[in-house]
């Protein structure tokens, strides 16, 4: 069934026509006619719905917040209303037009919309208790990106790094896979990240067939190969300076292994890893951590660019083992990761020593992905029993730690009873996007939530789709979110012709030159 859809505004007839007065009062009259039901009973509960928008803080300039019934219906309706503002939808979902949703948000800004549901079965209508929807005064970027993966462990069939629009439901690749696999030869693409939220300034990895760092600074793009014999690997996991052409990234020998009988049926991890800085321009690349017994990931710039923060795990190899990656598995549960920071002087190029951040490990935890607010002020992060890679986690939760007062908690307001992993703070520092598996256990879903001035967190919502049983229908999960300004606008065939050709071999040196 079609949903059926109208707005309806106090109308000052000295200002119009009489004959545009006439055709308006026809309008609405039609509408009212098949509107809101008049014979229901009233229930106090609240309406079971999905996504789950009761109560949310949403930004000014977020797209309609469409939903359904999660409980079985043969109708519904619904009214969101503010002032004299109002949207009717009448059908099997409720999916606000676009641009009366945008008059309602803007009518509503800094207070709250009202919704009231209403549903059908067996012929009777139940008029379930009114919810809120609050409009936030704080906008959100325009756009956010993400990586769309099945739930599957080495097929990279498929594979594409999306964008999407916030304030509507345009979406676009910004690279598939599939432009550069034959068939046999498969590549895996992953690691998106941006400078300052510009989307002129980004970089991505493949790897396997055709693989390289893809960077585009300013226009021009480059196929980097970061393989060196005076590093680890090529880099992995990347994040760039605010100001400068300077991208730290952690160099992971990664692998995975399976569980036979446990929660997590899957553990991906580090049996050797460091960090190193890469200049983008001077196409140099030298080792700023890399300690035998430490295993540093995750770096991630402060704001000022004056520290980088980064997880590492303490991890000693007897001299007996022959095979580290065997021995890691042994003792998979007992690698738990520290948060530290390195301080970095742009004029001298040169990272000082590290400094502990916050002890996780001496609470029998393990903290990855230090994210900070742009303000500076605070620093989440995700925090398990153990490992690195926790979006293969049912136990972790996002933590928040406030910097100044240097006091880490729980962030409870935001946590589900399943997985919450990658996370991004917008450029206003007033939203945070995740990715959570609290919907099935299965797929992770970006969820979106306000952080106020003293770092609280509100009740996160879905993001919103023009159908909102879409999730839930879509077979792939949505990795490592990021906020973005405005959209790439380099098309997916000019990355591909560039990972066809050969990688530019990356220069060694012992620091970064000024």
């Amino acid at each position: 069934m079609i949903t059926k859809i109208y707005r309806r505004h106090l109308i000052s007839f000295s200002f119009i026509s009489y004959h545009l007065a006439f055709s308006i009062a026809l309008l609405m009259l039609c509408a009212c006619s098949q509107s809101l039901p008049t014979d229901y009973t009233e229930s106090d509960q609240l309406p079971k719905i999905y996504p789950d928008y009761v109560n949310v803080t949403v930004p000014v300039n977020i797209a309609p917040l469409t939903f359904e019934m999660d409980d079985p219906s043969e109708e519904m309706a619904v009214r969101y209303s503010f002032g004299d503002e109002e949207i009717i939808c009448r059908g099997d979902k409720a999916q606000p037009d676009i641009d009366d949703w945008k008059e309602l948000t803007a009518a509503a800004k800094g207070k709250a919309i009202q919704v009231e549901t209403y549903a059908c079965n067996d012929g009777q209508w139940t008029r379930f208790k009114p919810f809120n929807i609050q409009v936030s005064p704080d906008s959100i970027d325009a756009y956010i990106s993400y990586r769309l993966i099945s739930p599957s462990y080495t097929n990279y069939e498929e594979l594409t790094i999306n964008q999407r629009c916030l304030e509507n439901f345009d979406e676009s690749v910004i690279y598939d896979n599939m432009l550069c696999t034959d068939g046999a030869a498969g590549q895996c693409i992953n690691c998106h990240n941006y400078q300052q939220y510009n989307p002129d300034r980004m970089l991505f990895h493949a790897r396997h067939n055709l693989g390289g760092t893809v960077t585009a600074y300013d226009g021009k793009i480059r196929k980097i190969n970061m393989r060196n014999d005076s590093v680890l690997s090529a880099g992995v996991y990347p994040s760039w300076h605010p100001t400068l052409p300077i991208v730290v990234f952690s160099t992971n020998m990664t692998l995975q292994a399976f569980h036979v009988s446990h929660r997590n049926k899957i553990e991906v991890y580090d049996f050797g890893s460091d960090l190193i800085a890469y200049d983008v321009e001077k196409n140099e690349v030298t080792n700023i951590e890399n300690a035998p017994d430490e295993m540093e990931v995750f770096p991630f710039w402060a704001p000022d660019g004056k520290y980088v923060y980064y997880c590492s795990a303490h991890f000693e190899f007897p001299d007996s083992a022959t095979n580290h990656n065997v021995e890691f598995v042994k003792r998979y549960d007992t690698a738990k990761y520290d948060l530290y920071r390195k301080s970095f002087d742009p004029v001298t190029m040169e990272f000082g020593p590290r400094e502990l951040v916050f002890n996780a490990s001496s609470k029998g935890m393990s903290a990855t992905l230090p994210r900070i607010s742009p303000d500076g002020r605070f620093l989440m992060f995700t925090i398990a029993k153990y490992g690195v890679f926790h979006i293969w986690h049912h136990d972790a939760n996002l933590w928040m730690l406030n910097l100044q007062e240097k006091t880490a908690r729980p962030a409870s307001e935001l946590n589900s009873r399943d997985t919450e992993s990658y996370h991004s703070w917008s450029s206003n520092g007033r939203w945070v996007v995740f990715s959570s598996r609290r919907d099935d256990g299965n797929y992770t879903r970006p969820f979106i939530a306000h952080i106020d001035e003293n770092g609280k967190g509100s009740k996160p919502f879905e993001l919103p789709c023009a159908d909102p049983d879409f999730h839930r229908q879509f077979l792939k999960c949505y990795n490592i979110p990021e906020f973005m300004h405005g959209p790439v606008t380099i098309k997916p065939q000019a990355f591909a012709d560039v990972l066809k050709g050969d990688g530019e071999a990356v220069k060694y040196v012992q620091k970064l030159s000024k």
